[in-house]
């Protein structure tokens, strides 16, 4: 397939960010701005049904505009963000777990799970942290989380980048089914099995499921870093219980609350020229599905992160963060 101009140039951009950064950004940064650092500081903030975990690194109101990392799940944590660190050298990096996830309050209340309320809470932290606009970087469910965020606050929005992008349920399942088609026939036997009324064992439907995210999820495995931050940071970590009643059991249908999920006419509301749609090459997300995403957002880019699946950020962190650097870096002043 061909790739547009602004998706060749946006990848041009990220290896002469690579290759031609200046030399204080080349020098020794903080230890705040190292790639798994411990925070500068940490707050629980209050939202709707309880507070929510947040950390910064980087001294708001110092350096370059902040920008905010919204995790995927639902019910997901902050943990793999904490590789894109390393961008603390430029400006404050803020992390969070949403509610009911991570080291944040778990009420497990059917009541909190709405997008709007998320969308809510993410506003919530930027009036704690007393910041005026910031980029919003969401991955996966985060995207969505993004997406409704920047129609809803633009003028709190310096930048969007919608990443291993989910912003509709019916796109997603038929992406996620498409790309079946591209697995050994047994293994796709194995999970139509599954997702009918007499399914196999659950160790056989998890083992169809592994080798869908092996080549479609994340591609390299957790790094030692990676591990020891999770080990490190506690909290309780993924909460299957959100995933399930927001989500379902499968990869491949819906059966929660966001069976019918569809916010793609928001990509009309935003600013395009604002907007980067980021996904792996490998990723769930499928590049034609996104490709019309932001043909749907006039002025918007898409990059792709060679080598990636949908985790792209823990299977190539030194790209992922040489494209955000030089995204946020010319649009820090509009």
């Amino acid at each position: 397939m061909r790739f547009p101009i602004r998706l060749l140039a946006a990848l041009s951009l990220a290896l002469s960010t690579i290759l031609s950064a200046p030399a204080w950004a080349q020098a020794a940064a903080p230890v705040s701005a190292q790639p798994y650092a411990a925070p500068d500081r940490e707050l629980m903030v209050p939202v709707e049904g309880g507070r929510v975990y947040v950390r910064v690194n980087g001294v708001i109101g110092k350096g370059a505009t902040p920008v905010v990392f919204i995790h995927g799940g639902p019910g997901g944590t902050h943990d793999g963000f904490a590789a894109m660190l390393g961008l603390a050298d430029e400006r404050p990096v803020i992390l969070y777990d949403q509610l009911d996830s991570g080291r944040s309050d778990r009420p497990n209340d059917p009541a909190n799970w709405r997008v709007e309320r998320f969308v809510s809470e993410l506003e919530s932290i930027r009036q704690a942290l007393g910041v005026d606009r910031w980029h919003v970087v969401g991955h996966s469910w985060g995207s969505a989380i993004a997406l409704e965020y920047a129609a809803r606050y633009p003028e709190h929005v310096a930048s969007s980048v919608l990443a291993g992008t989910y912003i509709s349920t019916p796109r997603w399942i038929a992406d996620a089914n498409a790309l079946l088609t591209e697995l050994p026939k047994p293994v796709q036997a194995t999970i139509a099995a599954c997702e009918g009324t007499a399914p196999p064992p659950a160790s056989d439907c998890d083992a169809a499921t592994e080798v869908f995210y092996a080549h479609f999820n994340r591609r390299e495995p957790a790094s030692p870093e990676l591990i020891a931050y999770v080990r490190n940071i506690g909290g309780h970590g993924f909460n299957p219980v959100i995933y399930n009643a927001m989500w379902g059991p499968s990869e491949f249908r819906s059966t929660g609350s966001l069976k019918d999920y569809d916010a793609v006419p928001l990509l009309a509301r935003i600013d395009g020229a604002r907007t980067m749609f980021l996904v792996g090459q490998y990723d769930e997300a499928r590049i034609d599905t996104v490709q019309d995403f932001a043909r749907q957002t006039p002025g918007s880019e898409l990059a792709v992160v060679p080598g990636a699946a949908h985790g792209m950020i823990t299977d190539r962190p030194i790209a992922t963060e040489a494209i955000l650097r030089g995204w946020f870096r010319r649009h820090d002043g509009e």
